[in-house]
């Protein structure tokens, strides 16, 4: 019996090999994914941040770059009007070159297109769906919710490493 579906967020600390933040949650939006890293930011608010996210429409949001300008002193009436299409809130574009500004305290790398495997949570969530949920059973939501952050106290105290890719580059 399907009991439904939930949504992890999770960050990466490339460093430890750890989750360092993640929320489980029915939807998966622009608003949630800003207050997402609103909370992660929270932990090391005075700290130099580089969040390395693939070309979801989420990781360049609106609402992702109003946060971030805060966060940063800037004042949202420069950021233009996306309605109109002007200035930083414009374009996908102008807001990813906007989070990826390396001025700002808080940046956004983009992996390239189509190599989300770049990134280091995607392999994590790949260790997650094979040791928990591929053959897992949840009797409900709650189940999943409470096995998930189970797994991720689990992982990160007895597993947790940095990765080490050992690919050199070249092709099969």
């Amino acid at each position: 019996t399907r009991h439904g579906a939930v949504c992890l967020t999770a960050a990466w600390h490339v460093v430890l090999g750890q989750v360092i933040h993640h929320t489980i949650q029915q939807t998966r939006n622009n608003e949630d994914f800003a207050n997402f890293v609103e909370q992660m930011l929270r932990g090391d608010p005075d700290g130099k941040w580089v969040i390395v996210v693939d070309h979801l429409n989420t990781h360049s949001s609106e609402a992702l770059v109003r946060l971030i300008a805060r966060l940063e002193g800037i004042d949202e009436a420069t950021l233009g009007n996306k309605k109109k299409r002007k200035g930083i809130l414009g374009s996908m574009k102008s807001r990813k070159e906007f989070l990826s500004d390396r001025t700002h305290g808080i940046r956004f790398v983009f992996t390239p297109k189509h190599s989300s495997w770049l990134n280091q949570i995607e392999i994590w969530f790949g260790v997650l769906r094979r040791k928990l949920t591929r053959y897992g059973s949840f009797t409900s939501l709650t189940n999943l919710n409470e096995r998930i952050r189970r797994f991720i106290d689990y992982y990160n105290t007895y597993l947790a490493h940095p990765y080490r890719w050992t690919c050199d580059g070249k092709l099969l």
